[in-house]
């Protein structure tokens, strides 16, 4: 294996979080690891509603973490919400002294909405729907401004070197289906800031990269993830054949927009005192029901909007041209799909995985904000304010700082693809049996097959880390016998009296699915 050192911090990822700690890490050198060209296929850029703040007269950092605690189900750590909520606005005027352009009224105020489960409209907006492409339009031009940072694309994270617990290094690949021989590159720190895991669904909002492999790297080096069985579905996927799914904000939601089925009648209002803006797992499992039922679940926007949907909401406009709908004159086809994981690596308050030397933020950290049931946009907040944590513990344990050469590995030929046929046939299992509604049957015959396909495909790295993490969620919501906020179980369809997070090891969940499966009785 080729080995590279490098004075350089480590950033794994190209969403929100790892641009904003390149930023935040300067005059401090990073080098970035980009799949992709910088700003292309990470999820913070697809994300449509915007950054949740109280920004509001009448709004307060405390009423926003009262939301954040009440839709977590009982699992959020209130100290984080409350941390994380203060910072919030102190990110939004950072964003716009960056250049992001936030909508504003006439006044010059931002422009508000209101999504599920939040008590004030407090979601600041770009465009309607446009806040994650143009928050990071923003940032990558940051980035590539600043000469500190040297940004990897083509390259991919597969896996970390520890030596006594403490992370030493990374290994990385080329990111061309073919692969490559891997490359190590030691470094003084490592910040995972990569996506998520609803990728490793069939029915996805997610960027077709996003399948759990940062969090399955880690559990594979030792961390401890926690709340991995907590997997929310965005309630209004476009049901129109695309692969990912097109998303219908929430924001719709909050315009009046109303949920019918195919014959007219609306189902929210007698389900939920706040009907369509219902917490999103009471929503999603609504029209998974309809779903099920024949009864096609469809976003009626035709009263709250007409035609100004085409022109408030561009990036759903331009979905809805591509199935061929008119949402001025017809309601649109929606469905539940696999969106963000609550769960991922394990973090204390300040950003620290349970690895020395290894911090985490964005997605694939589980930092307590979210809890059972994420709060609407509450991601890219999350990502903002613990990319600015992880940043300044790193720089607390570095030297001055000083120029770094460029890191320029070799990538050469020799890797191992990953299956298609591997990958599709794990994302049909986790949406068949680790998906919106959960028994022990079905998860304990996904993790049958999970085994089944790592023993077949295991030789590649990537693979390895997407079945980690299929799991680590599927032994995490067996172990969970109870139905709390997006983990639902037909077989305990109540919630437990005590509310816990849960704390799992790859070799504990790798135990349990090694366990025969239990005799019917």
């Amino acid at each position: 294996m080729q080995r590279i050192a490098t004075d350089r911090v480590i950033i794994v990822g190209a969403g929100l979080g790892a641009l904003s700690a390149a930023l935040r890490l300067a005059p401090h050198p990073v080098v970035l690891i980009s799949p992709e060209r910088l700003g292309e296929g990470a999820s913070s850029a697809w994300a449509q509603g915007g950054v949740a703040a109280a920004m509001a007269a009448a709004d307060t950092p405390e009423a926003h973490a009262a939301d954040t605690i009440r839709a977590g189900a009982g699992t959020v750590d209130a100290g984080v919400a409350h941390r994380v909520t203060a910072a919030a606005p102190g990110h939004i005027e950072s964003l716009t002294r960056l250049g992001a352009p936030f909508d504003r009224d006439a006044s010059g105020g931002y422009v508000l909405s209101r999504e599920a489960a939040h008590s004030f409209a407090r979601v600041v907006r770009v465009k309607g729907d446009q806040a994650g492409a143009e928050i990071m339009r923003a940032l990558v031009a940051e980035v590539r401004r600043a000469a500190s940072v040297q940004v990897l694309e083509g390259a991919m994270a597969t896996g970390l070197q520890v030596a006594g617990g403490t992370v030493t290094g990374v290994v990385v690949e080329s990111a061309d289906p073919a692969g490559s021989e891997p490359v190590f590159i030691a470094a003084p720190a490592i910040l995972l800031a990569g996506g998520g895991s609803a990728g490793l669904y069939a029915l996805t909002t997610n960027p077709p990269r996003i399948r759990g492999q940062v969090i399955g790297l880690a559990a594979r080096a030792g961390a401890a993830i926690a709340d991995a069985e907590f997997v929310q579905f965005h309630p209004t996927a476009i049901d129109a054949g695309e692969d990912p799914a097109p998303l219908a904000t929430e924001a719709l939601r909050g315009e009046g927009a109303i949920l019918i089925n195919r014959h007219g009648r609306r189902f929210m209002a007698e389900i939920h005192p706040d009907a369509e803006l219902a917490p999103r797992d009471i929503v999603a499992r609504a029209i998974h029901a309809e779903w099920r039922q024949g009864n096609r679940p469809m976003l009626d926007t035709r009263a709250a909007l007409g035609a100004s949907v085409l022109t408030r909401f561009p990036s759903v406009a331009a979905a809805c041209a591509r199935a061929g709908i008119d949402p001025v004159t017809e309601p649109i086809p929606v469905a539940a799909a696999a969106h963000y994981h609550m769960g991922g690596i394990a973090t204390d308050a300040g950003g620290r995985a349970s690895l020395g030397n290894l911090w985490v933020c964005g997605e694939a950290a589980s930092t307590g904000l979210h809890g059972a049931n994420r709060l609407a946009s509450n991601g890219l907040l999350e990502a903002l304010v613990y990319a600015e944590t992880c940043a300044e513990g790193i720089a607390a344990t570095l030297p001055a700082p000083a120029p770094a050469a460029p890191v320029v590995p070799e990538f050469r030929p020799g890797g191992v693809p990953v299956d298609s046929e591997a990958i599709a046939r794990l994302r049909q299992v986790m949406t068949a049996d680790v998906g919106l509604i959960r028994d022990e049957k079905g998860l304990r015959g996904a993790l049958a097959t999970i085994a089944a396909l790592e023993a077949r495909h295991g030789d590649s790295a990537s693979f390895r880390n997407m079945t980690a993490t299929a799991t680590l969620i599927a032994a995490a919501a067996l172990m969970r016998e109870e139905s709390r906020g997006a983990h639902f179980r037909s077989d305990f369809p109540r919630a437990a009296d005590a509310a816990r997070r849960s704390r799992l090891t790859l070799a504990e969940a790798m135990a349990l699915r090694a366990l025969p499966e239990k005799e019917p009785t």
